[in-house]
C-alpha cells in the first residue's frame, strides 16, 4: 500500500474506508466471530468498490482489519518472588490467553 508523501492509491483508500467502517459500524464490541464474519463480508465489498485490488492487498486489508478490531494490550506490574516488580502483558478480553513477562 502507498507511502506518505505519494498520490493517493486504490490500496489505501480500501484500508482509510476500512478503519471509517469499522469505527462507525460499532464491530469492535461484538463477539470475535460475528467480528470476523462481519470483515469478511467487508474485505468482499471493498474488493468490488476496488476492483484493481490484487488478491494479495485485499489479504493485507483483512489482517489489517484483523490486528485492528484486537483489543488492547494492558501492561501490569507483578511481583516476582525475591525480586523486583516485572511487567506482564495481558489482554484486557482474554482472547489470546497470553501472558508474556517482559
Amino acid at each position: 500500500m502507498g507511502r506518505k508523501g505519494q498520490d493517493s492509491t486504490s490500496g489505501d483508500r480500501a484500508r482509510d474506508e476500512l478503519f471509517s467502517h469499522i469505527r462507525r459500524c460499532g464491530v469492535l464490541e461484538v463477539e470475535r466471530e460475528q467480528r470476523e464474519e462481519w470483515l469478511s463480508d467487508t474485505v468482499a465489498y471493498l474488493s468490488e468498490r476496488y476492483p484493481d485490488l490484487t488478491e494479495m492487498e485485499l489479504a493485507e486489508l483483512q489482517e489489517i482489519g484483523h490486528r485492528y478490531c484486537m483489543p488492547p494490550i494492558s501492561r501490569v506490574a507483578v511481583e516476582v518472588q525475591d525480586g523486583p516488580p516485572v511487567e506482564e502483558s495481558t489482554e484486557l478480553e482474554g482472547e489470546r490467553g497470553e501472558v508474556n513477562a517482559a
